[in-house]
């Protein structure tokens, strides 16, 4: 008797678990690949929402260049999305 009693709860326990908690650490698994992979020279999108480059890369942080000579330093966890990888990374020679 106990045991039906308690199927709803477990049911709607797997139920939240499958529906938020299971996508959720997948993107944030899928986040912190694309956060490792960075290269200099990639195209980023910051959390914020401006476009830049990626001049330098240190453990915790990146410089990245967001128009001809403005450079910021922000933390790694502020890139939000890859929109072009470098020239390294895509096999083309850079421009010199």
């Amino acid at each position: 008797m106990e045991l039906a009693s308690l199927l709803p709860l477990v049911g709607i326990a797997l139920l939240f678990w499958l529906l938020i908690i299971r996508p959720a650490s997948r993107r944030q698994k899928e986040l912190a690949r694309m956060q490792s992979s960075l290269g200099v020279g990639d195209g980023v999108v910051l959390t914020s929402g401006f476009l830049g480059t990626i001049r330098e890369l240190d453990d915790e942080t990146a410089r990245i260049e967001l128009a001809e000579g403005v450079v910021v330093t922000v933390a790694r966890g502020a890139i939000g999305t890859v929109t072009q990888p470098g020239p390294a990374a895509a096999g083309e020679p850079e421009e010199i």
